[in-house]
């Protein structure tokens, strides 16, 4: 795949599920390790962009990277554990969220900077995170709740139930999800375009030098504000009509298809 142009890029910004990892086999393909390897070694940044957590990274952490935005925009930190940007969930949505889950079946995890807890498991559950190859969280204590630094919030509702859902019982809040299961609930205001912004001020990169990889409804936002927004061959059509290119799917290349497409690597 020959390039089509050679734009200034001095920072991309990778999601993980879907883009790095495989969905299929849960694994990072050695073409991608290979690409970011190439990228580094050109001294152009080298940033995960995902909903996960900094402790839900571990299989990734063989590959160097220069910095974690993490939680969707709302815990960004360089490699060498400098934190730039931190944003809580606002504690009266937290609040209400248990009151609300207190009267209606809701499985619900709470997210903080160093652990995960979650309100009830179900089979659906232990299916996701076993397909994740993640453990399930401990449950939470009621007795010993922390509400006041909740980072992120995922809510097992079904998509055609979350705008009434976040509306009613979350409204300090925004949702957006990557799968049908689950939405991940951020602080108001908090994005991955906007944890890019932070990236971009703290290391003196112009947005229009910057370039980024997704496939779900959590990255359309980045997609739209980088210079280049790729999407994977796998993602969503919602994804894949905002990007200024479409790739191959992961387990086929894609990140490298792209990166030679563009002509960043050689």
């Amino acid at each position: 795949m020959s390039a089509v142009f050679s734009p200034i890029i001095k920072a991309v910004f990778f999601d993980v599920d879907g883009t790095l990892i495989s969905l299929k086999t849960r694994k990072i393909p050695e073409s991608t390790q290979k690409a970011i390897e190439s990228l580094r070694k050109k001294g152009i940044k080298v940033i995960v962009a995902t909903g996960r957590s900094m402790n839900d990274l571990s299989h990734i952490k063989h590959i160097e990277f220069d910095g974690f935005l993490t939680y969707n925009g709302g815990f960004c930190m360089t490699t060498d554990h400098q934190v730039i940007y931190r944003q809580v969930i606002h504690s009266d949505d937290i609040k209400s969220l248990i009151r609300y889950s207190e009267k209606s079946p809701l499985t619900f995890t709470l997210m903080y900077e160093d652990k995960v807890k979650i309100n009830a498991v179900s089979p659906d559950v232990v299916e996701l995170y076993t397909n994740l190859n993640l453990p399930v969280p401990p449950l939470y204590d009621k007795d010993d709740l922390n509400v006041e630094n909740v980072l992120q919030v995922s809510i097992y509702i079904n998509p055609e139930s979350e705008a009434y859902f976040m509306k009613k019982v979350m409204p300090n809040s925004l949702s957006s999800r990557w799968t049908p299961l689950f939405a991940h609930v951020n602080p108001g205001g908090v994005s991955k375009q906007k944890g890019i912004q932070y990236f971009c001020e703290h290391y003196n990169i112009d947005v229009s030098e910057t370039m980024a990889f997704g496939d779900g409804g959590n990255d359309i936002s980045m997609l739209k504000f980088v210079k280049v927004g790729v999407a994977m061959g796998n993602a969503g059509d919602n994804v894949k009509e905002v990007a200024d290119f479409v790739t191959e799917e992961v387990d086929d290349d894609g990140v490298e298809a792209a990166l030679l497409h563009y002509g960043l690597i050689g």
